[in-house]
């Protein structure tokens, strides 16, 4: 090779680096993100597999979490250890964060506490404090690293109803403060600035999201839960990319995000279906098999003629359990309770009624008159926007006002006569509905012993096989 040939050879080199460092080095992250996964954990075990297997091939892949692990399937849920298995294995697929969901909750602080100090993640939440409560204060963000000095900001943020407080029982949240989160997310639009590069890990719902993106272009991205949406494409807001991954490990997001200088450049997000993937981390598999293998849930407690389905159904046989427990003249079922589409004809389990209602919720009796229970009524459905509650002892039909508020409410017993309007009437709900709906009543109420799912037990036990095929009690004109 002669001088000339290696002098034009050198200069193209030259130019080619010259080139490449102008175009700048692009580094691949990929965020594998789930939520509202609700103690579902038979999936668990393919989650593993794929997450090991990005890994062997990827340096930077993280796993998070929008929040509501727990709640959902009683082998998770109603063990000695409430929640423990769901801590394991998310410990084991290698998590690396998860928001705060209202369904932590559940459990109770002590044991919320005891599951976040065995997780070898975090838990975060910037608009709550818990300085004085026993969960103690969260962290509001965490950091993540992916190499040569790229740091991800990850803003935890929970959901409040009208009542200032998450979707869970009050008594489960006792000195715990909370604040609204689209404002609390604004004093944290720093973390941009100094991390380069800031996601939402939010469990405020889609709505909230949108709402979220609108006032805060400084998010990157917004992985969301609470509101069991499957975002597919992403939603771009305000250029902020929204996904959400749908509910109940059916489906888990992959998100990659390919970063230069420190900043996004690129994103783009993929729905996976578990029930496409084939392999498992055997290890996971037969941790699974155990929890599910507890002969206790496999008891049967009752026999159905047919599929009882749907939230008229469903409701209907919860509310009668409550009505034939305690011997009152009406019982109510907020349809947020209602936590399984269908129980399936023939033996009746107590894992299946432990599905249907996994709240461990006691019921309140309170002495009612009719102005009373229509106040109850109208709250429930001006709150969800449709028929919330499903009852025993008697139908309604309620009449809209084309506005989504109750212009009447009419209510029938039994035999199909209206109610008394001089009567009083004994009316049952779960102590959920009794300290969060905002309803008249001058009775304080009395607290029952018994539990709404030991109810629904022992009412299965004595009413021989049910038949609840087509039943609706409550109905709306509008």
């Amino acid at each position: 090779m002669n001088k000339r040939t290696i002098s034009f050879l050198a200069g193209i080199i030259f130019l080619l680096s010259f080139v490449g460092y102008g175009q700048g080095k692009q580094t691949e992250i990929i965020i594998l993100h789930t939520n509202d996964m609700h103690s579902k954990i038979d999936n668990m075990a393919k989650l593993a597999y794929l997450a090991d297997s990005l890994r062997k091939f990827h340096p930077f892949v993280f796993l998070v979490s929008a929040g509501d692990n727990f709640t959902g399937n009683p082998v998770v849920d109603m063990v000695p250890d409430k929640g423990a298995p769901m801590i394991d294995l998310m410990n084991r697929c290698g998590f690396n964060v998860s928001a705060l969901g209202n369904h932590e909750f559940d459990m109770g602080q002590t044991l919320l506490k005891k599951r976040m100090e065995q997780a070898t993640f975090p838990f975060i939440c910037a608009n709550m404090d818990g300085t004085a409560a026993v969960i103690g204060q969260l962290k509001p963000y965490t950091v993540l690293n992916a190499g040569d000095g790229i740091t991800i900001a990850m803003l935890g943020l929970i959901q409040l109803d009208d009542n200032g407080l998450p979707s869970a029982h009050p008594s489960n949240m006792k000195e715990v403060k909370f604040v609204n989160g689209l404002s609390k997310a604004r004093e944290f639009a720093f973390l941009k600035k100094q991390y380069g590069i800031l996601i939402a890990l939010s469990h405020m719902g889609v709505d909230d999201d949108m709402r979220l993106a609108d006032s805060m272009p400084q998010f990157d991205m917004i992985i969301g839960g609470h509101s069991h949406t499957l975002i597919h494409p992403p939603t771009i807001a305000n250029g902020v990319m929204i996904v959400q991954a749908g509910a109940h490990m059916k489906q888990l997001g992959k998100t990659t995000l390919m970063v230069e200088s420190g900043k996004v450049v690129s994103r783009n997000d993929e729905v996976i279906q578990f029930a496409s993937l084939k392999n498992e981390a055997p290890d996971l598999r037969k941790l699974i098999d155990g929890y599910n293998n507890n002969q206790e849930f496999g008891k049967i407690v009752g026999m159905a003629s047919g599929l009882i389905e749907g939230e008229d159904e469903l409701g209907s046989l919860m509310t009668d359990a409550v009505t034939h427990q305690l011997q009152v003249d009406f019982a109510f079922q907020n349809r947020g309770g209602i936590r399984v589409p269908s129980i399936s004809g023939g033996e009746i389990t107590l894992k299946d009624v432990y599905k249907l209602d996994p709240f461990n919720n006691q019921v309140v009796i309170f002495s009612m008159n009719t102005e009373e229970i229509k106040s109850l009524i109208c709250y429930g459905y001006q709150h969800e926007k449709q028929i919330d509650l499903q009852v025993s002892g008697m139908t309604y039909q309620l009449t809209d006002n084309g506005k989504g508020a109750c212009l009447k409410v009419e209510m029938f017993d039994k035999s199909g006569k209206p109610l008394d309007p001089g009567q009083e009437y004994s009316v049952a709900m779960n102590n959920y509905m009794a300290s969060t709906y905002k309803f008249d009543h001058k009775d304080p109420g009395t607290l029952s012993t018994l539990t709404t799912a030991e109810m629904l037990v022992r009412y299965l036990g004595s009413a021989g096989t049910i038949n609840y095929a087509g039943v609706k009690r409550a109905t709306v004109v509008k």
